[in-house]
Protein backbone atom coordinates (compact mmCIF):
# COMPACT_ATOMS: atom_id res chain seq x y z
CA UNK A 1 0.00 0.00 0.00
CA UNK A 2 2.96 2.33 0.59
CA UNK A 3 3.87 2.10 -3.09
CA UNK A 4 0.25 2.45 -4.13
CA UNK A 5 -0.13 5.72 -2.20
CA UNK A 6 3.20 7.21 -3.34
CA UNK A 7 1.64 9.48 -6.03
CA UNK A 8 -0.31 11.37 -3.33
CA UNK A 9 3.00 12.83 -2.11
CA UNK A 10 3.00 14.97 -5.27
CA UNK A 11 1.02 18.15 -4.46
CA UNK A 12 -0.26 18.62 -8.03
CA UNK A 13 -1.56 15.07 -8.13
CA UNK A 14 -3.08 15.40 -4.64
CA UNK A 15 -5.23 18.41 -5.60
CA UNK A 16 -6.16 16.80 -8.91
CA UNK A 17 -7.12 13.63 -7.03
CA UNK A 18 -9.32 15.62 -4.62
CA UNK A 19 -11.02 17.49 -7.47
CA UNK A 20 -11.75 14.22 -9.29
CA UNK A 21 -13.19 12.77 -6.08
CA UNK A 22 -15.55 15.72 -5.55
CA UNK A 23 -16.60 15.63 -9.19
CA UNK A 24 -17.25 11.88 -9.11
CA UNK A 25 -19.39 12.18 -5.98
CA UNK A 26 -22.02 13.99 -8.02
CA UNK A 27 -21.47 12.36 -11.38
CA UNK A 28 -22.20 8.87 -10.06
CA UNK A 29 -25.71 10.08 -9.24
CA UNK A 30 -26.33 11.91 -12.50
CA UNK A 31 -26.77 9.02 -14.94
CA UNK A 32 -29.60 7.40 -13.01
CA UNK A 33 -31.15 10.77 -12.17
CA UNK A 34 -31.17 12.07 -15.75
CA UNK A 35 -32.71 8.87 -17.09
CA UNK A 36 -35.60 9.03 -14.65
CA UNK A 37 -35.93 12.81 -15.04
CA UNK A 38 -36.65 12.22 -18.72
CA UNK A 39 -39.00 9.32 -17.98
CA UNK A 40 -40.85 11.56 -15.51
CA UNK A 41 -41.56 14.01 -18.35
CA UNK A 42 -42.21 11.28 -20.95
CA UNK A 43 -42.40 7.51 -20.42
CA UNK A 44 -41.19 6.89 -23.99
CA UNK A 45 -37.94 5.03 -24.54
CA UNK A 46 -37.47 7.11 -27.70
CA UNK A 47 -37.66 10.32 -25.64
CA UNK A 48 -34.92 9.05 -23.35
CA UNK A 49 -32.84 8.07 -26.36
CA UNK A 50 -33.33 11.54 -27.85
CA UNK A 51 -32.07 13.33 -24.72
CA UNK A 52 -29.10 10.99 -24.36
CA UNK A 53 -28.27 11.46 -28.04
CA UNK A 54 -28.54 15.25 -27.65
CA UNK A 55 -25.71 14.96 -25.14
CA UNK A 56 -23.57 12.48 -27.05
CA UNK A 57 -23.81 14.02 -30.55
CA UNK A 58 -21.98 17.26 -29.56
CA UNK A 59 -19.57 15.06 -27.64
CA UNK A 60 -18.71 13.31 -30.90
CA UNK A 61 -18.57 16.51 -32.97
CA UNK A 62 -16.27 18.49 -30.67
CA UNK A 63 -13.96 15.80 -29.24
CA UNK A 64 -11.13 16.46 -31.69
CA UNK A 65 -11.26 20.17 -30.91
CA UNK A 66 -11.04 19.25 -27.22
CA UNK A 67 -7.80 17.36 -27.81
CA UNK A 68 -6.27 20.33 -29.64
CA UNK A 69 -7.37 22.76 -26.90
CA UNK A 70 -5.81 20.60 -24.18
CA UNK A 71 -2.45 20.19 -25.96
CA UNK A 72 -2.42 23.85 -27.01
CA UNK A 73 -3.61 25.87 -24.01
CA UNK A 74 -2.97 23.57 -21.07
CA UNK A 75 -5.02 20.71 -19.64
CA UNK A 76 -5.69 22.27 -16.23
CA UNK A 77 -7.24 25.44 -17.66
CA UNK A 78 -9.47 23.47 -20.03
CA UNK A 79 -10.69 21.23 -17.18
CA UNK A 80 -11.50 24.22 -14.94
CA UNK A 81 -13.46 26.17 -17.57
CA UNK A 82 -15.46 23.16 -18.71
CA UNK A 83 -16.24 22.11 -15.13
CA UNK A 84 -17.87 25.48 -14.51
CA UNK A 85 -19.91 25.22 -17.71
CA UNK A 86 -21.01 21.66 -16.89
CA UNK A 87 -22.00 22.68 -13.37
CA UNK A 88 -24.19 25.52 -14.61
CA UNK A 89 -25.92 23.36 -17.24
CA UNK A 90 -26.66 20.58 -14.71
CA UNK A 91 -28.04 23.10 -12.19
CA UNK A 92 -30.31 24.53 -14.90
CA UNK A 93 -31.69 21.04 -15.63
CA UNK A 94 -32.17 20.47 -11.89
CA UNK A 95 -34.17 23.69 -11.46
CA UNK A 96 -36.45 22.82 -14.39
CA UNK A 97 -37.07 19.30 -13.10
CA UNK A 98 -37.61 20.33 -9.46
CA UNK A 99 -40.06 23.09 -10.41
CA UNK A 100 -41.97 20.77 -12.75
CA UNK A 101 -41.46 23.03 -15.77
CA UNK A 102 -39.12 20.75 -17.71
CA UNK A 103 -39.99 19.66 -21.22
CA UNK A 104 -38.10 17.19 -23.38
CA UNK A 105 -36.68 19.95 -25.58
CA UNK A 106 -35.36 21.76 -22.47
CA UNK A 107 -33.55 18.64 -21.35
CA UNK A 108 -32.23 17.99 -24.86
CA UNK A 109 -30.83 21.51 -25.30
CA UNK A 110 -29.14 21.60 -21.90
CA UNK A 111 -27.81 18.08 -22.41
CA UNK A 112 -26.32 19.27 -25.70
CA UNK A 113 -24.51 22.06 -23.81
CA UNK A 114 -23.23 19.50 -21.32
CA UNK A 115 -22.06 17.23 -24.13
CA UNK A 116 -20.18 20.08 -25.84
CA UNK A 117 -18.16 21.07 -22.77
CA UNK A 118 -17.58 17.44 -21.86
CA UNK A 119 -16.00 16.98 -25.29
CA UNK A 120 -13.46 19.65 -24.40
CA UNK A 121 -12.82 18.24 -20.91
CA UNK A 122 -12.37 14.52 -21.63
CA UNK A 123 -9.08 14.64 -23.60
CA UNK A 124 -7.64 17.02 -21.01
CA UNK A 125 -8.57 14.74 -18.12
CA UNK A 126 -7.16 11.70 -19.90
CA UNK A 127 -3.89 13.39 -20.83
CA UNK A 128 -3.04 15.23 -17.62
CA UNK A 129 -1.91 12.35 -15.43
CA UNK A 130 1.62 11.91 -16.91
CA UNK A 131 2.21 15.61 -16.09
CA UNK A 132 1.40 15.07 -12.41
CA UNK A 133 3.53 12.07 -11.40
CA UNK A 134 6.83 10.40 -12.44
CA UNK A 135 6.51 7.84 -15.24
CA UNK A 136 7.15 4.86 -12.95
CA UNK A 137 4.18 5.88 -10.80
CA UNK A 138 1.56 5.90 -13.57
CA UNK A 139 -0.02 2.60 -12.53
CA UNK A 140 -0.41 3.47 -8.82
CA UNK A 141 -1.58 6.96 -9.81
CA UNK A 142 -4.31 5.53 -12.03
CA UNK A 143 -5.39 3.20 -9.25
CA UNK A 144 -5.23 5.95 -6.62
CA UNK A 145 -7.85 7.74 -8.71
CA UNK A 146 -9.84 4.60 -9.48
CA UNK A 147 -10.22 3.14 -5.97
CA UNK A 148 -12.07 6.05 -4.26
CA UNK A 149 -14.01 6.86 -7.42
CA UNK A 150 -15.19 3.28 -7.60
CA UNK A 151 -16.12 3.37 -3.91
CA UNK A 152 -18.31 6.39 -4.64
CA UNK A 153 -19.80 4.60 -7.63
CA UNK A 154 -20.95 1.84 -5.28
CA UNK A 155 -23.13 4.27 -3.35
CA UNK A 156 -23.94 6.90 -5.96
CA UNK A 157 -26.39 5.03 -8.23
CA UNK A 158 -28.17 3.39 -5.29
CA UNK A 159 -28.48 6.69 -3.42
CA UNK A 160 -29.64 8.34 -6.63
CA UNK A 161 -32.28 5.66 -7.16
CA UNK A 162 -33.56 6.11 -3.61
CA UNK A 163 -33.47 9.90 -3.95
CA UNK A 164 -35.46 9.69 -7.17
CA UNK A 165 -38.13 7.70 -5.35
CA UNK A 166 -38.16 9.91 -2.23
CA UNK A 167 -37.68 13.43 -3.59
CA UNK A 168 -37.43 13.29 -7.39
CA UNK A 169 -34.53 13.20 -9.87
CA UNK A 170 -33.93 16.96 -9.85
CA UNK A 171 -32.21 16.93 -6.47
CA UNK A 172 -29.62 14.37 -7.57
CA UNK A 173 -28.88 16.52 -10.64
CA UNK A 174 -28.48 19.55 -8.35
CA UNK A 175 -25.82 17.69 -6.36
CA UNK A 176 -23.96 16.87 -9.58
CA UNK A 177 -23.99 20.50 -10.72
CA UNK A 178 -22.65 21.73 -7.39
CA UNK A 179 -19.78 19.24 -7.35
CA UNK A 180 -18.62 20.38 -10.80
CA UNK A 181 -18.20 23.91 -9.43
CA UNK A 182 -16.40 22.74 -6.29
CA UNK A 183 -14.02 20.60 -8.36
CA UNK A 184 -13.15 23.59 -10.55
CA UNK A 185 -12.27 25.56 -7.40
CA UNK A 186 -9.94 22.84 -6.09
CA UNK A 187 -8.17 22.58 -9.46
CA UNK A 188 -6.94 26.17 -9.09
CA UNK A 189 -4.25 24.70 -6.78
CA UNK A 190 -2.75 22.54 -9.55
CA UNK A 191 0.30 24.13 -11.14
CA UNK A 192 1.44 22.76 -14.52
CA UNK A 193 3.58 24.73 -17.01
CA UNK A 194 1.77 26.01 -20.09
CA UNK A 195 2.67 24.40 -23.44
CA UNK A 196 5.70 25.85 -25.19
CA UNK A 197 5.18 28.77 -27.56
CA UNK A 198 6.06 26.66 -30.60
CA UNK A 199 3.09 24.45 -29.90
CA UNK A 200 0.76 27.46 -29.54
CA UNK A 201 1.76 28.91 -32.90
CA UNK A 202 0.74 25.77 -34.81
CA UNK A 203 -2.57 25.85 -36.59
CA UNK A 204 -5.54 23.78 -35.45
CA UNK A 205 -5.67 21.90 -38.75
CA UNK A 206 -1.96 21.06 -38.47
CA UNK A 207 -2.46 19.76 -34.94
CA UNK A 208 -5.34 17.57 -36.07
CA UNK A 209 -3.37 16.17 -39.02
CA UNK A 210 -0.43 15.40 -36.77
CA UNK A 211 -2.67 13.55 -34.32
CA UNK A 212 -4.42 11.60 -37.09
CA UNK A 213 -1.12 10.58 -38.64
CA UNK A 214 0.04 9.16 -35.31
CA UNK A 215 -3.19 7.23 -34.68
CA UNK A 216 -3.29 5.81 -38.21
CA UNK A 217 0.27 4.54 -37.93
CA UNK A 218 -0.26 2.89 -34.50
CA UNK A 219 -2.04 -0.41 -35.14
CA UNK A 220 -2.93 -1.43 -31.58
CA UNK A 221 -4.54 1.97 -31.04
CA UNK A 222 -6.84 2.07 -34.07
CA UNK A 223 -7.78 -1.62 -33.83
CA UNK A 224 -9.09 -1.23 -30.27
CA UNK A 225 -10.79 2.07 -31.07
CA UNK A 226 -12.56 0.48 -34.05
CA UNK A 227 -13.88 -2.30 -31.80
CA UNK A 228 -15.20 0.20 -29.27
CA UNK A 229 -17.03 2.04 -32.02
CA UNK A 230 -19.40 -0.94 -32.01
CA UNK A 231 -19.11 -1.90 -28.34
CA UNK A 232 -20.14 1.49 -27.02
CA UNK A 233 -23.04 1.70 -29.48
CA UNK A 234 -24.32 -1.63 -28.15
CA UNK A 235 -23.96 -0.90 -24.45
CA UNK A 236 -25.35 2.65 -24.71
CA UNK A 237 -28.34 1.49 -26.72
CA UNK A 238 -29.18 -1.83 -25.09
CA UNK A 239 -28.01 -1.43 -21.49
CA UNK A 240 -28.14 2.33 -20.80
CA UNK A 241 -31.25 3.16 -22.87
CA UNK A 242 -33.41 0.03 -22.77
CA UNK A 243 -32.25 -1.00 -19.28
CA UNK A 244 -34.08 1.75 -17.32
CA UNK A 245 -37.20 1.23 -19.44
CA UNK A 246 -37.15 -2.51 -18.75
CA UNK A 247 -36.70 -1.76 -15.03
CA UNK A 248 -39.84 0.40 -14.94
CA UNK A 249 -41.86 -2.34 -16.66
CA UNK A 250 -40.73 -5.20 -14.41
CA UNK A 251 -40.31 -5.85 -10.70
CA UNK A 252 -36.84 -4.28 -10.79
CA UNK A 253 -38.13 -0.71 -10.56
CA UNK A 254 -36.08 2.49 -10.26
CA UNK A 255 -34.43 1.44 -6.99
CA UNK A 256 -33.55 -1.96 -8.44
CA UNK A 257 -31.92 -0.34 -11.45
CA UNK A 258 -29.86 1.80 -9.09
CA UNK A 259 -28.74 -1.34 -7.24
CA UNK A 260 -27.70 -2.98 -10.51
CA UNK A 261 -25.55 0.02 -11.37
CA UNK A 262 -24.11 -0.03 -7.85
CA UNK A 263 -23.25 -3.73 -8.19
CA UNK A 264 -21.28 -2.84 -11.30
CA UNK A 265 -19.45 -0.20 -9.28
CA UNK A 266 -18.64 -2.79 -6.58
CA UNK A 267 -16.96 -4.79 -9.33
CA UNK A 268 -14.94 -1.72 -10.27
CA UNK A 269 -13.90 -1.21 -6.64
CA UNK A 270 -12.95 -4.80 -5.83
CA UNK A 271 -10.99 -5.14 -9.05
CA UNK A 272 -9.13 -1.85 -8.59
CA UNK A 273 -7.98 -3.01 -5.14
CA UNK A 274 -6.79 -6.35 -6.54
CA UNK A 275 -4.97 -4.64 -9.41
CA UNK A 276 -2.71 -2.85 -6.92
CA UNK A 277 -0.84 -6.16 -6.62
CA UNK A 278 -0.79 -7.04 -10.33
CA UNK A 279 1.46 -5.74 -13.11
CA UNK A 280 -0.59 -6.43 -16.29
CA UNK A 281 2.46 -7.12 -18.45
CA UNK A 282 0.16 -7.49 -21.48
CA UNK A 283 -2.36 -4.72 -20.73
CA UNK A 284 -4.45 -4.98 -23.91
CA UNK A 285 -4.52 -8.79 -24.06
CA UNK A 286 -6.09 -9.05 -20.62
CA UNK A 287 -8.09 -5.88 -21.14
CA UNK A 288 -9.97 -7.13 -24.21
CA UNK A 289 -10.64 -10.54 -22.64
CA UNK A 290 -12.00 -8.82 -19.54
CA UNK A 291 -14.18 -6.27 -21.33
CA UNK A 292 -16.07 -9.08 -23.10
CA UNK A 293 -17.75 -9.78 -19.74
CA UNK A 294 -19.64 -6.49 -20.21
CA UNK A 295 -22.07 -8.47 -22.34
CA UNK A 296 -23.23 -10.51 -19.33
CA UNK A 297 -25.73 -7.97 -17.84
CA UNK A 298 -27.47 -7.59 -21.19
CA UNK A 299 -27.79 -11.36 -21.56
CA UNK A 300 -29.17 -11.74 -18.02
CA UNK A 301 -31.69 -8.94 -18.46
CA UNK A 302 -32.71 -10.42 -21.79
CA UNK A 303 -33.29 -13.97 -20.56
CA UNK A 304 -34.66 -13.32 -17.06
CA UNK A 305 -34.56 -9.84 -15.44
CA UNK A 306 -34.18 -10.92 -11.82
CA UNK A 307 -32.50 -8.47 -9.44
CA UNK A 308 -29.95 -10.84 -7.85
CA UNK A 309 -28.71 -12.40 -11.10
CA UNK A 310 -28.59 -8.99 -12.79
CA UNK A 311 -26.51 -7.62 -9.90
CA UNK A 312 -24.07 -10.56 -10.13
CA UNK A 313 -23.68 -10.04 -13.87
CA UNK A 314 -23.21 -6.30 -13.36
CA UNK A 315 -20.54 -7.00 -10.73
CA UNK A 316 -18.63 -9.21 -13.19
CA UNK A 317 -18.97 -6.54 -15.88
CA UNK A 318 -17.52 -3.99 -13.48
CA UNK A 319 -14.49 -6.19 -12.86
CA UNK A 320 -13.93 -6.58 -16.60
CA UNK A 321 -14.36 -2.88 -17.30
CA UNK A 322 -11.82 -1.92 -14.62
CA UNK A 323 -9.21 -4.31 -15.98
CA UNK A 324 -9.66 -2.92 -19.48
CA UNK A 325 -9.68 0.69 -18.25
CA UNK A 326 -6.37 0.34 -16.45
CA UNK A 327 -4.81 -1.62 -19.31
CA UNK A 328 -5.87 0.98 -21.88
CA UNK A 329 -4.67 3.95 -19.82
CA UNK A 330 -1.29 2.31 -19.25
CA UNK A 331 -0.95 1.54 -22.95
CA UNK A 332 -1.76 5.14 -23.89
CA UNK A 333 0.21 6.88 -21.13
CA UNK A 334 3.32 4.73 -21.52
CA UNK A 335 3.48 4.42 -25.32
CA UNK A 336 2.11 7.74 -26.64
CA UNK A 337 4.38 10.84 -26.47
CA UNK A 338 3.16 13.40 -23.92
CA UNK A 339 2.86 16.24 -26.44
CA UNK A 340 0.56 14.01 -28.51
CA UNK A 341 -1.40 12.39 -25.68
CA UNK A 342 -4.53 14.55 -25.47
CA UNK A 343 -4.95 14.50 -29.25
CA UNK A 344 -4.44 10.73 -29.35
CA UNK A 345 -7.05 10.39 -26.61
CA UNK A 346 -9.41 12.66 -28.52
CA UNK A 347 -9.22 10.43 -31.63
CA UNK A 348 -9.61 7.41 -29.36
CA UNK A 349 -12.67 8.93 -27.72
CA UNK A 350 -14.14 10.06 -31.03
CA UNK A 351 -13.88 6.59 -32.51
CA UNK A 352 -15.16 5.03 -29.33
CA UNK A 353 -18.23 7.25 -28.90
CA UNK A 354 -19.11 8.15 -32.49
CA UNK A 355 -21.69 5.36 -32.70
CA UNK A 356 -23.22 6.03 -29.27
CA UNK A 357 -25.92 8.40 -30.61
CA UNK A 358 -26.80 5.78 -33.21
CA UNK A 359 -27.22 3.18 -30.49
CA UNK A 360 -29.25 5.53 -28.29
CA UNK A 361 -31.59 6.48 -31.13
CA UNK A 362 -31.84 3.03 -32.74
CA UNK A 363 -32.42 0.75 -29.76
CA UNK A 364 -35.63 2.45 -28.63
CA UNK A 365 -37.42 1.68 -31.92
CA UNK A 366 -35.78 -1.79 -32.00
CA UNK A 367 -37.17 -2.50 -28.55
CA UNK A 368 -40.62 -1.43 -29.67
CA UNK A 369 -40.45 -3.51 -32.84
CA UNK A 370 -38.96 -6.76 -31.51
CA UNK A 371 -39.37 -6.52 -27.75
CA UNK A 372 -36.84 -5.24 -25.22
CA UNK A 373 -35.70 -8.64 -23.94
CA UNK A 374 -35.01 -10.25 -27.34
CA UNK A 375 -33.02 -7.17 -28.35
CA UNK A 376 -31.03 -7.45 -25.09
CA UNK A 377 -30.09 -11.06 -25.87
CA UNK A 378 -28.85 -10.26 -29.38
CA UNK A 379 -26.97 -7.20 -28.13
CA UNK A 380 -25.22 -9.11 -25.33
CA UNK A 381 -24.09 -11.86 -27.71
CA UNK A 382 -22.80 -9.36 -30.27
CA UNK A 383 -20.91 -7.50 -27.56
CA UNK A 384 -18.91 -10.57 -26.52
CA UNK A 385 -17.97 -11.42 -30.11
CA UNK A 386 -16.87 -7.89 -31.02
CA UNK A 387 -14.84 -7.52 -27.80
CA UNK A 388 -12.72 -10.57 -28.64
CA UNK A 389 -12.08 -9.75 -32.32
CA UNK A 390 -9.17 -7.30 -31.66
CA UNK A 391 -7.15 -10.19 -30.22
CA UNK A 392 -6.64 -11.39 -33.78
CA UNK A 393 -4.14 -8.53 -34.07
CA UNK A 394 -0.67 -9.40 -32.80
CA UNK A 395 -0.01 -5.77 -31.87
CA UNK A 396 -2.94 -5.90 -29.44
CA UNK A 397 -2.11 -9.31 -27.97
CA UNK A 398 1.58 -8.63 -27.42
CA UNK A 399 1.77 -4.93 -26.48
CA UNK A 400 4.01 -4.87 -23.37
CA UNK A 401 4.39 -2.45 -20.49
CA UNK A 402 6.87 0.27 -21.42
CA UNK A 403 8.32 0.59 -17.93
CA UNK A 404 9.48 -1.88 -15.31
CA UNK A 405 7.42 -1.43 -12.14
CA UNK A 406 7.49 -3.02 -8.72
CA UNK A 407 3.80 -2.72 -7.85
Amino acid sequence: MKGALAPLRESNFRYYWLARLIDRAGTTMAGVALAFAVLEVSSSASALGTVLAAQSIPLVVFLLAGGVLADRFGRTVVIQVTNVASGLSQLAIAVLVITGTAEIWHLAVLSAVSGTVTAARMPALAGILPQLVPRDQLKPANLAVAVPENALMVLGPAVSGLLVVAAGPGWALAVDGTTYLLAALVLTRVRIPRPVEGRQRKGVAADLREGWSYVRSTQWLWVVVAAFFLLNAIVSGAFATLGPVLATRTDLGEAGWGLIRSAQAVGFLVCSLVLIRLTLRRPLLWGMIAIAVQGAPMLVLGFQPLLVTAMIAAFAAGVGSQIFGLGWDLAMQEHVPDEMLSRAYSYDMLGSVAAIPIGQLAFGPLGLAFGIQPVMIVAGTAYVVVALLPLLSRSVRELPRATTVSV
